[in-house]
């Protein structure tokens, strides 16, 4: 039973009695059961009263106790579900009464022929119980009403020649006409109730699908946004598993890129335009990135972080890495449409061991860590604008390929004097 309390006033008794008692928490089909269950009600209702002004149009007049009864008893019943919100007992004691009035009503009036065939109104209570239980619910009903047909058949059997009271006796042929009525009238009502429920389940299952679509492509847009943060693999089991996630690299190709003089010119600009001007160089980064296969790590105010060797099946992720710089330096040097305000690079490229992982629990990024990453960084702080600056190891993976300037001494901090080349491009092909 639904545990909030009754209305207290009349506007919302009313409100609940057109809303066939529909609570705002109730699931789409207990909804609709309590809309069907009401439905059925009030079609049987006026069908039997109809019936009634039939009887009495066309001769036949008996006593109304049991007719009328039946209809207070309806009536009733739905004002105290009203009230009581009690769907359960509404249900149980609504298709009670549709399985036993029938049948009483038959053994007033007299036999199956005098009756019509009224029982078959019964078959409302099986039927019901299929809607507004279930069907394995159902065979209990169903198995009641056969069982009282068959009784009222034995009994219609054993009591055939006894004389039926005058004043309840029915002509053969207006027990006919009703006959055809009441198989009429039960079909269309089970026929109405069962197009009825079909519609409705229909609907429910169309927002349903309408939910579960969007559901879909709300989890589209959440696995587009995580990748978009994290590598593939990471996402996937990061989303998996609650378990720390850091990985160790024996080797690992590392590059820096950093504006100069970024402070300075961003000064001279709003804050809309030192985005736009960001957005637009690392946006096109982005998309070199993509294009050879390595993962972009971070940004780091105007600096931008980008690794191979790490998630990717790219094997040859040293020369990508300097393919991508290379192509960073033309794009910047040749389409000012993107670099509308002129801008240089340090670039710096460090290879060896690294940590790769997740840290933090909440705003998560997935970060480097190592001597290798600190080497890159350095690199680049120390560089020359406009140039690729490489680290030994670096260079000796791909002198065979690209072409380097001499090999210069610089001071870094923390690691004191050491060798870098600087990245010219890829050799010719003879």
């Amino acid at each position: 039973m639904n545990s909030a309390p009754p209305c207290e006033n009349k506007a919302c008794f009313l409100e609940r009695l057109r809303t066939a008692g529909v609570e705002p928490g109730d699931s789409e089909e207990l909804g609709l059961n309590k809309q069907l269950l009401m439905f059925a009600t009030g079609l049987i209702s006026i069908t039997s009263m109809l019936w009634m002004l039939i009887y009495w149009s066309i001769g036949p007049q008996f006593s109304t106790t049991l007719p009328y009864l039946f209809q207070l008893l309806l009536a009733g019943n739905v004002l105290l579900y009203i009230r009581l919100r009690n769907f359960d007992f509404f249900r149980l004691s609504q298709l009670a009464l549709f399985l036993f009035a029938p049948f009483v009503m038959q053994w007033y009036i007299g036999n199956f022929i005098t009756g019509s065939g009224i029982i078959l109104w019964g078959l409302f209570a099986p039927f019901g119980a299929i809607l507004f239980f279930g069907v394995t619910e159902s065979i209990a009903w169903f198995i009641a009403w056969v069982f009282l047909t068959a009784l009222t058949g034995v009994f219609d059997y054993l009591l055939a020649d006894a004389t039926t009271k005058a004043n309840l006796a029915i002509p053969l042929r207006i027990s006919m006409v009703f006959f055809a009525l009441n198989f009429i009238a039960v079909a269309t009502i089970i026929y109405v109730l069962l197009r009825y429920s079909i519609q409705g389940k229909r609907k429910i299952e169309a927002r349903l699908k309408e939910a579960h679509e969007q559901l879909l492509t709300e989890q589209d847009r959440s696995e587009r946004l995580l990748l978009n943060i994290l590598p593939a693999p990471i996402a996937l089991r990061l989303k998996n598993s609650e378990e720390t996630i850091a990985d160790g690299f024996a080797d690992a190709s590392v590059m820096f890129a950093d504006i100069v003089n970024f402070t300075q010119v961003a000064s001279k600009m709003s804050p809309s335009e030192v985005f736009r001007m960001l957005n637009g160089i690392f946006s096109a980064f982005d998309d070199m990135a993509e294009k050879y296969d390595l993962e972009k790590i971070k940004t780091i105010g105007d600096a931008y972080m980008v690794a191979g060797g790490l998630n990717t099946e790219n094997a040859d992720y040293t020369a990508a890495i300097a393919d991508l710089a290379l192509e960073m330096n033309t794009l910047l040097h040749g389409d000012f449409a993107v670099n509308t305000s002129h801008l240089e690079m340090r670039m710096g490229i460090g290879t060896g061991p690294v940590v790769a992982g997740v840290v933090g629990k909440k705003k998560f990024i997935y970060d480097l860590w190592g001597d290798t990453v600190n080497l890159a960084s350095r690199i680049t702080s120390e560089g020359v604008p406009g140039m690729v600056h490489c680290d030994a190891a670096t260079h000796r993976r791909l002198a065979d390929r690209f072409e380097f300037k001499e090999p210069q001494t610089i001071h870094l901090k923390g690691k004191g004097n050491m060798t870098v080349y600087r990245l010219l491009g890829r050799k010719r092909a003879d």
